[in-house]
Protein backbone atom coordinates (compact mmCIF):
# COMPACT_ATOMS: atom_id res chain seq x y z
CA UNK A 1 0.00 0.00 0.00
CA UNK A 2 1.50 3.54 -1.10
CA UNK A 3 1.78 6.33 1.81
CA UNK A 4 0.72 9.76 1.42
CA UNK A 5 2.82 13.04 1.86
CA UNK A 6 3.16 16.85 0.78
CA UNK A 7 6.65 16.04 0.27
CA UNK A 8 9.36 13.56 -0.14
CA UNK A 9 12.52 14.26 -0.74
CA UNK A 10 15.39 12.55 -2.14
CA UNK A 11 18.73 12.76 -0.64
CA UNK A 12 19.17 13.27 3.02
CA UNK A 13 22.21 15.37 2.87
CA UNK A 14 22.62 19.22 3.82
CA UNK A 15 20.60 20.41 1.20
CA UNK A 16 18.04 17.70 1.68
CA UNK A 17 17.38 17.29 5.47
CA UNK A 18 17.16 21.08 6.09
CA UNK A 19 14.60 21.68 3.26
CA UNK A 20 12.72 18.81 4.91
CA UNK A 21 12.89 20.36 8.58
CA UNK A 22 11.87 23.75 7.04
CA UNK A 23 8.82 21.65 5.29
CA UNK A 24 7.66 20.33 8.66
CA UNK A 25 8.27 23.64 10.04
CA UNK A 26 5.28 25.11 7.44
CA UNK A 27 3.13 22.43 8.16
CA UNK A 28 3.42 19.66 5.65
CA UNK A 29 3.80 15.64 6.56
CA UNK A 30 7.33 15.43 5.03
CA UNK A 31 9.66 11.54 4.33
CA UNK A 32 13.16 11.87 3.44
CA UNK A 33 14.55 8.42 1.38
CA UNK A 34 18.19 8.40 1.87
CA UNK A 35 20.48 5.16 0.54
CA UNK A 36 23.01 5.75 3.55
CA UNK A 37 23.70 8.07 5.80
CA UNK A 38 21.55 11.53 6.99
CA UNK A 39 23.66 13.98 6.44
CA UNK A 40 25.22 12.99 2.80
CA UNK A 41 28.69 14.06 1.67
CA UNK A 42 29.03 17.27 3.82
CA UNK A 43 28.63 15.40 6.90
CA UNK A 44 30.11 11.88 6.08
CA UNK A 45 32.57 12.40 3.76
CA UNK A 46 32.90 15.78 2.71
CA UNK A 47 33.13 19.22 5.22
CA UNK A 48 32.85 17.90 8.62
CA UNK A 49 35.69 14.92 8.71
CA UNK A 50 37.88 17.03 6.10
CA UNK A 51 37.63 20.10 8.54
CA UNK A 52 38.69 17.62 11.47
CA UNK A 53 41.45 16.73 9.56
CA UNK A 54 42.57 19.86 8.92
CA UNK A 55 42.20 20.88 12.69
CA UNK A 56 44.10 18.12 13.68
CA UNK A 57 46.71 18.81 11.00
CA UNK A 58 47.02 23.10 12.28
CA UNK A 59 47.13 21.52 16.27
CA UNK A 60 50.30 19.33 15.15
CA UNK A 61 51.70 22.19 13.14
CA UNK A 62 51.25 24.51 15.98
CA UNK A 63 52.84 21.98 18.98
CA UNK A 64 55.83 21.76 16.60
CA UNK A 65 56.33 25.75 16.64
CA UNK A 66 55.38 26.04 20.47
CA UNK A 67 59.16 26.74 21.39
CA UNK A 68 58.24 30.53 19.20
CA UNK A 69 55.75 30.91 21.83
CA UNK A 70 57.88 30.37 25.05
CA UNK A 71 56.25 26.95 25.49
CA UNK A 72 59.03 24.21 25.48
CA UNK A 73 57.96 21.16 24.19
CA UNK A 74 59.76 17.63 22.70
CA UNK A 75 59.40 14.47 21.19
CA UNK A 76 55.97 15.90 19.47
CA UNK A 77 54.51 12.66 17.75
CA UNK A 78 51.36 12.24 16.01
CA UNK A 79 49.05 9.53 16.19
CA UNK A 80 47.24 8.93 13.16
CA UNK A 81 44.84 6.30 14.42
CA UNK A 82 43.64 9.15 17.59
CA UNK A 83 43.33 11.70 14.83
CA UNK A 84 40.87 9.38 12.51
CA UNK A 85 39.28 8.49 16.12
CA UNK A 86 38.30 11.87 16.57
CA UNK A 87 37.08 12.70 13.17
CA UNK A 88 34.74 9.69 13.53
CA UNK A 89 33.22 11.01 16.59
CA UNK A 90 32.30 14.78 15.42
CA UNK A 91 30.60 12.71 12.38
CA UNK A 92 28.80 10.32 14.79
CA UNK A 93 27.46 13.42 16.88
CA UNK A 94 26.54 15.29 14.49
CA UNK A 95 24.22 12.15 12.82
CA UNK A 96 22.46 11.76 16.10
CA UNK A 97 21.46 15.21 15.93
CA UNK A 98 20.32 15.20 12.43
CA UNK A 99 18.28 12.22 13.46
CA UNK A 100 17.26 14.06 16.53
CA UNK A 101 15.45 16.76 14.32
CA UNK A 102 13.73 14.10 12.05
CA UNK A 103 12.59 13.06 15.04
CA UNK A 104 11.48 16.59 16.35
CA UNK A 105 10.10 17.32 12.90
CA UNK A 106 8.20 14.12 12.77
CA UNK A 107 9.78 13.40 9.30
CA UNK A 108 10.04 9.77 8.39
CA UNK A 109 13.16 8.56 7.23
CA UNK A 110 13.74 5.68 4.87
CA UNK A 111 16.97 3.64 4.97
CA UNK A 112 17.25 2.94 1.06
CA UNK A 113 17.22 4.00 -2.66
CA UNK A 114 14.30 6.05 -4.03
CA UNK A 115 13.26 6.53 -7.21
CA UNK A 116 10.78 8.16 -9.51
CA UNK A 117 8.56 6.21 -11.76
CA UNK A 118 6.03 7.57 -14.52
CA UNK A 119 2.24 8.59 -14.19
CA UNK A 120 0.92 4.74 -12.81
CA UNK A 121 -2.04 3.89 -11.01
CA UNK A 122 -0.88 5.60 -8.17
CA UNK A 123 -0.59 9.32 -9.30
CA UNK A 124 -1.53 10.68 -12.85
CA UNK A 125 1.35 12.82 -12.86
CA UNK A 126 5.50 11.69 -12.88
CA UNK A 127 6.44 11.63 -9.15
CA UNK A 128 5.66 8.79 -7.15
CA UNK A 129 8.74 7.47 -5.66
CA UNK A 130 9.73 3.53 -5.04
CA UNK A 131 12.23 2.75 -2.75
CA UNK A 132 14.24 0.02 -3.11
CA UNK A 133 15.89 -1.69 -0.18
CA UNK A 134 19.58 -3.27 -0.32
CA UNK A 135 18.38 -6.52 2.20
CA UNK A 136 15.75 -7.30 -0.67
CA UNK A 137 12.88 -6.18 1.67
CA UNK A 138 9.34 -5.17 -1.38
CA UNK A 139 10.13 -1.86 -2.53
CA UNK A 140 8.20 0.85 -0.71
CA UNK A 141 5.68 3.18 -2.56
CA UNK A 142 5.25 6.79 -1.65
CA UNK A 143 3.01 9.16 -3.29
CA UNK A 144 3.80 12.89 -2.95
CA UNK A 145 2.27 16.12 -3.73
CA UNK A 146 5.76 17.49 -4.31
CA UNK A 147 9.35 15.85 -4.55
CA UNK A 148 12.75 17.41 -3.99
CA UNK A 149 15.37 16.06 -5.38
CA UNK A 150 18.83 16.79 -3.28
CA UNK A 151 20.82 13.97 -4.25
CA UNK A 152 24.12 15.77 -4.27
CA UNK A 153 27.53 15.18 -6.26
CA UNK A 154 30.23 12.23 -6.16
CA UNK A 155 34.15 12.77 -7.11
CA UNK A 156 35.05 12.81 -10.90
CA UNK A 157 37.78 11.61 -11.86
CA UNK A 158 39.97 11.73 -15.52
CA UNK A 159 39.05 9.21 -18.29
CA UNK A 160 41.31 6.80 -17.77
CA UNK A 161 42.95 6.93 -14.43
CA UNK A 162 40.41 4.81 -12.90
CA UNK A 163 40.18 4.89 -8.67
CA UNK A 164 41.14 1.82 -7.26
CA UNK A 165 40.53 3.18 -3.63
CA UNK A 166 43.40 2.67 -1.99
CA UNK A 167 46.79 3.98 -4.34
CA UNK A 168 44.77 6.15 -6.76
CA UNK A 169 41.82 7.79 -4.63
CA UNK A 170 39.14 10.90 -4.25
CA UNK A 171 38.93 12.38 -1.58
CA UNK A 172 35.66 9.92 -0.19
CA UNK A 173 38.88 7.26 0.13
CA UNK A 174 41.61 9.58 1.06
CA UNK A 175 39.25 10.49 4.41
CA UNK A 176 39.36 7.08 5.72
CA UNK A 177 43.04 6.34 5.08
CA UNK A 178 44.47 4.05 8.11
CA UNK A 179 47.75 5.44 8.27
CA UNK A 180 49.67 8.43 6.09
CA UNK A 181 51.78 8.26 3.41
CA UNK A 182 54.88 9.60 2.99
CA UNK A 183 54.25 11.14 0.22
CA UNK A 184 51.59 12.21 -2.31
CA UNK A 185 50.54 13.97 -5.86
CA UNK A 186 47.16 15.76 -6.00
CA UNK A 187 46.07 15.68 -9.05
CA UNK A 188 43.68 19.22 -9.64
CA UNK A 189 44.53 22.54 -7.52
CA UNK A 190 41.05 23.45 -7.29
CA UNK A 191 39.26 23.79 -3.68
CA UNK A 192 39.52 20.33 -1.89
CA UNK A 193 43.18 19.52 -3.64
CA UNK A 194 44.59 22.65 -1.85
CA UNK A 195 42.67 22.02 1.33
CA UNK A 196 44.35 18.47 1.42
CA UNK A 197 47.61 19.25 0.26
CA UNK A 198 47.93 22.24 3.17
CA UNK A 199 46.66 19.18 5.26
CA UNK A 200 48.71 16.36 4.06
CA UNK A 201 51.67 19.34 4.48
CA UNK A 202 50.79 20.09 7.73
CA UNK A 203 51.05 16.00 8.70
CA UNK A 204 54.45 16.35 7.29
CA UNK A 205 53.65 14.53 4.40
CA UNK A 206 55.65 15.57 1.09
CA UNK A 207 53.00 16.96 -1.29
CA UNK A 208 53.05 17.85 -5.20
CA UNK A 209 50.24 19.13 -6.15
CA UNK A 210 49.77 18.98 -10.44
CA UNK A 211 47.35 21.44 -12.00
CA UNK A 212 46.21 21.39 -15.58
CA UNK A 213 45.60 25.54 -16.10
CA UNK A 214 48.08 27.65 -15.52
CA UNK A 215 46.92 28.70 -11.99
CA UNK A 216 44.93 27.39 -8.78
CA UNK A 217 42.02 27.97 -7.09
CA UNK A 218 40.32 29.46 -10.49
CA UNK A 219 37.37 30.53 -8.77
CA UNK A 220 39.27 33.26 -6.80
CA UNK A 221 40.88 36.53 -7.24
CA UNK A 222 44.30 35.91 -8.52
CA UNK A 223 45.91 37.92 -5.63
CA UNK A 224 44.28 35.46 -3.31
CA UNK A 225 45.46 32.20 -5.16
CA UNK A 226 49.11 33.92 -5.61
CA UNK A 227 49.29 34.06 -2.16
CA UNK A 228 48.02 30.86 -1.22
CA UNK A 229 50.41 29.92 -3.53
CA UNK A 230 53.32 31.53 -1.98
CA UNK A 231 52.15 30.18 1.48
CA UNK A 232 51.75 26.52 0.65
CA UNK A 233 55.32 26.66 -1.20
CA UNK A 234 57.03 27.85 2.05
CA UNK A 235 55.61 24.97 3.70
CA UNK A 236 57.49 22.78 1.17
CA UNK A 237 54.25 22.08 -1.24
CA UNK A 238 55.67 21.41 -4.87
CA UNK A 239 52.62 22.69 -7.18
CA UNK A 240 53.19 22.27 -11.09
CA UNK A 241 51.02 24.29 -12.83
CA UNK A 242 49.94 24.20 -16.83
CA UNK A 243 50.64 20.13 -16.36
CA UNK A 244 48.45 18.01 -18.49
CA UNK A 245 48.18 14.27 -16.71
CA UNK A 246 49.11 11.49 -18.84
CA UNK A 247 46.47 8.16 -17.40
CA UNK A 248 48.22 6.01 -19.37
CA UNK A 249 51.91 6.17 -18.16
CA UNK A 250 50.18 5.82 -14.66
CA UNK A 251 51.71 2.86 -13.09
CA UNK A 252 51.22 1.38 -9.86
CA UNK A 253 54.07 -0.60 -8.61
CA UNK A 254 55.72 0.38 -5.31
CA UNK A 255 53.48 3.13 -5.10
CA UNK A 256 52.37 5.11 -8.26
CA UNK A 257 53.95 7.08 -10.90
CA UNK A 258 52.19 9.22 -13.39
CA UNK A 259 53.69 11.13 -16.01
CA UNK A 260 52.41 15.01 -17.16
CA UNK A 261 52.86 17.16 -20.01
CA UNK A 262 54.27 20.18 -19.39
CA UNK A 263 55.26 22.95 -22.20
CA UNK A 264 55.44 20.36 -24.41
CA UNK A 265 57.68 18.05 -22.78
CA UNK A 266 57.10 15.21 -20.42
CA UNK A 267 57.96 14.76 -17.04
CA UNK A 268 57.76 12.15 -14.20
CA UNK A 269 56.59 11.96 -10.74
CA UNK A 270 56.25 9.46 -8.47
CA UNK A 271 54.54 9.22 -4.75
CA UNK A 272 53.40 6.77 -2.00
CA UNK A 273 49.86 7.74 -3.43
CA UNK A 274 48.15 9.83 -5.93
CA UNK A 275 44.85 11.77 -4.60
CA UNK A 276 42.79 12.73 -7.83
CA UNK A 277 40.44 15.94 -7.33
CA UNK A 278 39.65 17.41 -10.51
CA UNK A 279 35.80 18.37 -9.46
CA UNK A 280 32.31 16.95 -8.78
CA UNK A 281 30.06 15.34 -11.10
CA UNK A 282 25.89 15.47 -10.05
CA UNK A 283 24.26 12.32 -9.31
CA UNK A 284 21.42 11.82 -11.76
CA UNK A 285 21.27 8.55 -12.59
CA UNK A 286 18.87 5.91 -11.96
CA UNK A 287 16.76 7.91 -10.45
CA UNK A 288 13.97 7.51 -12.65
CA UNK A 289 14.18 11.25 -14.49
CA UNK A 290 13.82 9.43 -17.83
CA UNK A 291 10.27 8.45 -16.78
CA UNK A 292 9.37 12.63 -16.22
CA UNK A 293 10.35 15.67 -18.79
CA UNK A 294 13.45 17.36 -16.34
CA UNK A 295 15.84 18.52 -18.80
CA UNK A 296 19.41 17.87 -18.14
CA UNK A 297 21.99 20.25 -19.33
CA UNK A 298 26.09 19.10 -18.92
CA UNK A 299 25.21 16.78 -16.35
CA UNK A 300 23.16 19.04 -14.07
CA UNK A 301 19.23 19.61 -13.71
CA UNK A 302 18.07 22.57 -15.00
CA UNK A 303 15.47 24.85 -12.66
CA UNK A 304 13.82 27.87 -12.17
CA UNK A 305 15.03 30.32 -9.63
CA UNK A 306 12.46 29.00 -6.91
CA UNK A 307 14.18 25.33 -8.23
CA UNK A 308 11.06 24.23 -9.86
CA UNK A 309 11.93 21.29 -12.50
CA UNK A 310 10.13 21.06 -16.03
CA UNK A 311 7.97 19.12 -14.03
CA UNK A 312 6.59 21.81 -11.67
CA UNK A 313 6.08 19.57 -8.79
CA UNK A 314 9.48 18.04 -8.95
CA UNK A 315 11.68 20.51 -7.65
CA UNK A 316 15.61 19.93 -7.05
CA UNK A 317 18.51 21.80 -5.44
CA UNK A 318 22.34 21.80 -3.83
CA UNK A 319 25.21 19.84 -6.30
CA UNK A 320 22.70 18.28 -8.44
CA UNK A 321 21.82 21.22 -10.09
CA UNK A 322 25.47 22.54 -10.32
CA UNK A 323 26.13 26.36 -9.07
CA UNK A 324 28.17 26.86 -6.06
CA UNK A 325 28.40 23.57 -5.11
CA UNK A 326 28.37 24.21 -1.52
CA UNK A 327 26.20 22.88 1.60
CA UNK A 328 25.27 26.76 2.78
CA UNK A 329 23.86 26.92 -0.72
CA UNK A 330 21.92 24.09 -0.69
CA UNK A 331 20.41 25.04 2.71
CA UNK A 332 19.14 27.78 1.79
CA UNK A 333 17.88 26.82 -1.52
CA UNK A 334 16.12 24.17 -0.09
CA UNK A 335 14.26 26.63 2.25
CA UNK A 336 13.74 28.74 -0.79
CA UNK A 337 12.52 25.56 -2.67
CA UNK A 338 9.99 24.41 -0.35
CA UNK A 339 8.27 28.24 0.93
CA UNK A 340 7.48 28.20 -2.94
CA UNK A 341 5.75 24.78 -2.53
CA UNK A 342 3.94 26.61 0.30
CA UNK A 343 2.92 29.53 -1.87
CA UNK A 344 5.50 31.70 1.23
CA UNK A 345 6.69 34.10 -2.22
CA UNK A 346 10.45 33.28 -1.13
CA UNK A 347 12.62 36.27 -2.63
CA UNK A 348 15.45 34.00 -4.97
CA UNK A 349 19.08 33.95 -3.94
CA UNK A 350 21.37 36.35 -4.82
CA UNK A 351 24.81 34.50 -5.10
CA UNK A 352 26.48 36.96 -5.09
CA UNK A 353 25.78 37.84 -1.79
CA UNK A 354 26.72 34.38 -0.39
CA UNK A 355 30.30 33.47 0.69
CA UNK A 356 32.76 30.38 0.00
CA UNK A 357 35.84 29.35 2.21
CA UNK A 358 38.48 27.28 1.42
CA UNK A 359 40.11 25.90 4.62
CA UNK A 360 43.67 25.81 4.03
CA UNK A 361 46.34 26.89 5.93
CA UNK A 362 46.08 29.81 5.28
CA UNK A 363 42.35 30.44 5.12
CA UNK A 364 40.56 32.08 1.79
CA UNK A 365 37.27 33.54 1.63
CA UNK A 366 35.49 35.60 -0.56
CA UNK A 367 31.57 37.11 -1.22
CA UNK A 368 30.45 38.89 -4.60
CA UNK A 369 33.15 39.56 -7.92
CA UNK A 370 37.04 38.81 -8.42
CA UNK A 371 38.61 42.73 -9.86
CA UNK A 372 38.32 40.41 -13.50
CA UNK A 373 35.28 39.78 -13.14
CA UNK A 374 34.03 43.53 -12.48
CA UNK A 375 36.39 44.52 -14.83
CA UNK A 376 35.25 41.90 -17.37
CA UNK A 377 31.37 43.29 -16.39
CA UNK A 378 32.47 46.57 -17.01
CA UNK A 379 32.92 48.10 -13.95
CA UNK A 380 35.39 51.00 -12.81
CA UNK A 381 36.80 49.76 -9.87
CA UNK A 382 38.82 50.83 -7.04
CA UNK A 383 40.68 48.77 -4.57
CA UNK A 384 41.34 48.76 -0.69
CA UNK A 385 43.70 46.20 0.19
CA UNK A 386 45.18 45.77 4.03
CA UNK A 387 47.63 43.42 5.12
CA UNK A 388 47.31 41.38 8.48
CA UNK A 389 51.11 41.69 9.61
CA UNK A 390 49.75 45.73 10.74
CA UNK A 391 47.05 43.65 12.78
CA UNK A 392 48.32 43.49 16.39
CA UNK A 393 46.09 40.21 16.94
CA UNK A 394 47.52 38.47 14.17
CA UNK A 395 51.28 39.35 15.48
CA UNK A 396 50.01 37.80 18.42
CA UNK A 397 48.71 34.87 17.21
CA UNK A 398 51.87 34.46 14.83
CA UNK A 399 49.81 34.69 12.04
CA UNK A 400 50.41 37.62 10.05
CA UNK A 401 50.49 36.47 6.32
CA UNK A 402 47.92 37.34 4.14
CA UNK A 403 45.33 40.42 3.84
CA UNK A 404 41.97 41.43 2.70
CA UNK A 405 41.34 43.03 -0.63
CA UNK A 406 37.79 45.30 -1.45
CA UNK A 407 36.39 45.95 -5.03
CA UNK A 408 33.99 48.95 -5.15
CA UNK A 409 32.31 50.43 -8.45
CA UNK A 410 33.93 53.70 -8.61
CA UNK A 411 30.80 55.74 -10.02
CA UNK A 412 28.12 54.18 -7.44
CA UNK A 413 30.66 53.62 -4.29
CA UNK A 414 28.59 49.90 -4.62
CA UNK A 415 30.72 47.29 -2.80
CA UNK A 416 31.07 44.62 -5.51
CA UNK A 417 33.67 42.51 -3.56
CA UNK A 418 35.70 41.24 -0.62
CA UNK A 419 38.59 38.63 -1.03
CA UNK A 420 40.20 37.25 2.33
CA UNK A 421 43.63 35.25 2.42
CA UNK A 422 44.72 34.90 6.13
CA UNK A 423 44.21 33.79 9.60
CA UNK A 424 40.62 32.78 10.46
CA UNK A 425 39.11 34.63 7.41
CA UNK A 426 36.42 31.78 6.59
CA UNK A 427 34.64 32.76 10.00
CA UNK A 428 35.38 36.63 9.23
CA UNK A 429 33.65 36.64 5.70
CA UNK A 430 30.25 37.01 7.12
CA UNK A 431 30.34 40.40 7.58
CA UNK A 432 31.79 41.11 3.79
CA UNK A 433 28.32 38.85 3.04
CA UNK A 434 26.13 40.73 5.48
CA UNK A 435 27.42 43.90 3.73
CA UNK A 436 26.85 42.66 0.44
CA UNK A 437 22.98 41.93 1.44
CA UNK A 438 22.69 45.37 3.00
CA UNK A 439 23.97 46.82 -0.09
CA UNK A 440 26.69 48.64 1.84
CA UNK A 441 29.85 50.64 0.79
CA UNK A 442 33.30 51.02 1.90
CA UNK A 443 32.65 54.04 3.78
CA UNK A 444 30.27 51.97 5.73
CA UNK A 445 32.00 48.84 6.71
CA UNK A 446 34.91 51.86 7.62
CA UNK A 447 32.69 53.26 10.15
CA UNK A 448 31.81 50.18 11.48
CA UNK A 449 33.94 50.44 14.81
CA UNK A 450 36.16 46.84 14.80
CA UNK A 451 37.21 46.13 18.55
CA UNK A 452 40.77 46.40 19.11
CA UNK A 453 43.11 43.81 19.28
CA UNK A 454 41.15 41.97 16.93
CA UNK A 455 41.65 40.08 13.68
CA UNK A 456 38.46 42.45 12.54
CA UNK A 457 40.43 45.24 12.46
CA UNK A 458 41.54 44.33 9.04
CA UNK A 459 38.21 44.38 7.76
CA UNK A 460 37.36 48.20 8.59
CA UNK A 461 41.07 48.68 7.71
CA UNK A 462 40.75 47.67 3.89
CA UNK A 463 37.17 49.43 3.47
CA UNK A 464 39.26 52.65 4.83
CA UNK A 465 42.25 52.01 1.91
CA UNK A 466 39.56 51.88 -0.75
CA UNK A 467 39.71 55.59 -0.47
CA UNK A 468 43.73 55.75 0.89
CA UNK A 469 42.70 56.30 4.68
CA UNK A 470 43.67 53.73 6.11
CA UNK A 471 45.37 54.49 9.62
CA UNK A 472 48.01 51.65 10.23
CA UNK A 473 49.51 51.13 6.91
Amino acid sequence: MAKEYDLVVLGGGTGGYVAAIRASQLGMQVAVVEKSELGGTCLNRGCIPSKSLLRSAEVFKQTKEANEYGVEASDITLNFAKVQERKNRIIKTLQQGVHGLMKKGKIDVYEGFGRILGPSIFSPMPGTISIEYENGDENTMLVPKNVLIATGSRPRSLPGLELDGEIVMSSDEALNMNELPSSMIIVGGGVIGIEWASMLSDFGVDVTVIEYMDYILPTEDEVIAKEVEKQLKKKGVHVVKGAKVLPDKLQKEKGVTVEAEINHHNETFSADRMLVSVGREAVTSNIGLQNTDIVIDKGFIQTNDFYQTKESHIYAIGDVIGGMQLAHVASHEGIVAVEHMADRNPLPLDYDTIPSCIYANPEAASVGLTEKQAIDQGFDTKIGKFPFKAIGKALVHGESGGFVKIIADKKTEDLLGVHMVGPHVTDMISEAGLAKVLDATPWEIAHSVHPHPTLSEVMGEAAMAVEGNQIHG
